[in-house]
């Protein structure tokens, strides 16, 4: 009997299931003893009966077959409560499964634990007035971002393998970074949202944070592909997994930029310096030819947060405001102001706003293949408190914390997360590598030959 839960990562978890080194059975039961002892705080739910009865009569054929699987609190799995880490709505269910979780279960997957999030996803700090306080496994005073934030700590923290996520401004990517994992945003509509899911500020995908390129790029094979609950998703593409490593010769002749802040953030001293180390290590290891570019992205978090409310007001429907005082202050605060500003005229701001900045990122991929950047400004910041405002001595304004990743998500282009080390506080830090739209198979061919060298390292 394997007490521990699979350290490893996903793909060789279902290996050793179909030569019988272990059971889908008995990594459960291991998963869920390691869930009642974390003191991470990762997990809301726990649905062990159900989880027990499939995984007695799972498919170890299937590509997921008898893994169990953490799903974010946004992320409807029928039955399962639907809070949203929220207090309004503690007593909502999901009513039926989401496109992501019915293509992961078809593939044998085991929903077991329900992870949590930030409030609404809203933040990339996962603290709420109904669950708490979610810990970073390397250091339990930290906080493993947001909004995936129980998912990256679960899957850094040895607790589970595989795990949802999902990200609207970089809450795939940002989780993944201060928790040393490989965090993959794929080209928006890749994987399909919904059913009833809203279009909002077309900025978010869903995903899952990784131990390894094989299990990223596995689990974009099981859940890609067009849905016509979700009309922009996108058509299905084969291969993922299969065309891991094929790519050298276009990866040789690709031209590539080095912005540790993309013009658009404060980066700290020493996460920069790690950073532009670490790309070029990835430029030679590549075979890569570095140009130099003058990026100017225009500022786009005040776009992005203002048109990012209309899904909390959706979930929050009637019973706003009365529910304000239960609400996370950066939630209560977002709604006021949208209900003191949110007019057409804003609207028609907002969308200037994303058209000037889609024109300056359609022109930096004119001029480059590839950009590299700092994943998150700094090291996880506290579990709990204010998000800072100044990273490693540098000063920054609000919303600095996703300034690096928000530019892929309103220009939809993918952009991938990969762990390149620690900082002197022993904390992760992450590289960022940026594709022009749908490209997930080169930065999935990067992330190989960066893993290569730099496997992902657990916190246990």
């Amino acid at each position: 009997m394997n007490e521990a839960p699979w350290q490893g990562d996903v793909v060789g978890l279902v290996e050793a299931f179909r030569s019988g080194e272990r059971s889908p059975l008995e990594e459960l039961e291991a998963t869920l003893t390691a869930v009642t002892a974390s003191d991470l705080n990762a997990v809301c739910h726990v649905d062990a009966d159900a989880a027990r009865r499939t995984a007695a009569t799972a498919d170890v054929s299937l590509p997921y077959g008898g893994v169990p699987l953490a799903v974010k609190e946004l992320l409807a799995v029928g039955g399962w409560p639907a809070a949203e880490g929220s207090i309004p709505l503690k007593d909502e269910v999901f009513a039926e499964d989401g496109i992501s979780v019915q293509r992961l279960k078809a593939a044998g997957a085991i929903p077991a634990v329900q992870t949590t999030s930030s409030e609404f996803g809203a933040t990339n700090q996962t603290t709420t007035k109904l669950h708490g306080a979610t810990r970073n496994p390397w250091n339990l005073e930290r906080t493993p971002g947001g909004s995936s934030g129980g998912s990256a700590a679960g899957v850094a923290g040895g607790l589970f393998a595989l795990a949802t996520a999902s990200d609207g401004g970089g809450s795939i990517r940002i989780p993944a970074g201060f928790c040393g994992l490989i965090g993959l945003k794929s080209t928006f509509g890749r994987i399909p949202r919904g059913p009833g899911a809203i279009l909002g500020n077309a900025t978010s995908v869903e995903g899952t944070v990784s131990r390894s390129v094989r299990d990223a790029a596995r689990y974009l094979d099981v859940t890609n592909g067009f849905d016509g609950r979700d009309p922009r998703s996108l058509p299905r593409v084969e291969g993922y997994e299969a065309g891991l490593g094929t790519h050298a010769d276009e990866i040789g002749s690709l031209r590539v930029v080095i912005v540790p802040d993309l013009s658009c953030a404060v980066v700290g001293p020493e996460t920069e310096e790690l950073v532009v180390a670490a790309a070029e290590e990835l430029v030679t290891l590549a075979g890569m030819r570095q140009v130099a570019l003058d990026l100017r992205l225009p500022s786009i978090m005040g776009v992005w947060g203002a048109t990012g409310g209309v899904g909390i007001r959706k979930s929050l429907g009637e019973r706003w405001p009365d529910c304000a005082p239960d609400l996370g202050g950066i939630e209560r605060y977002g709604q006021f102001a949208a209900d003191a500003g949110f007019t057409i005229d804003a609207m028609a701001r907002a969308e200037t706003r994303r058209a000037e900045f889609n024109d300056a990122m359609a022109a930096t991929f004119a001029e480059v293949d590839i950009v590299l950047a700092a994943t998150n400004p700094a090291t996880a910041f506290d579990a709990e408190g204010r998000i800072p405002h100044v990273f490693e001595g540098r000063e920054s304004k609000p919303g600095n914390n996703g300034a690096l990743t928000a530019p892929a998500n309103i220009y939809g282009n993918p952009a991938i997360a990969l762990p390149v080390g620690r900082a002197s506080d022993g904390l992760p830090v992450s590289l960022q590598v940026m594709a022009p739209h749908f490209r997930e198979d080169l930065l999935l061919d990067l992330a190989l030959i960066w893993e290569r060298d730099h496997p992902v390292e657990l916190a246990v």
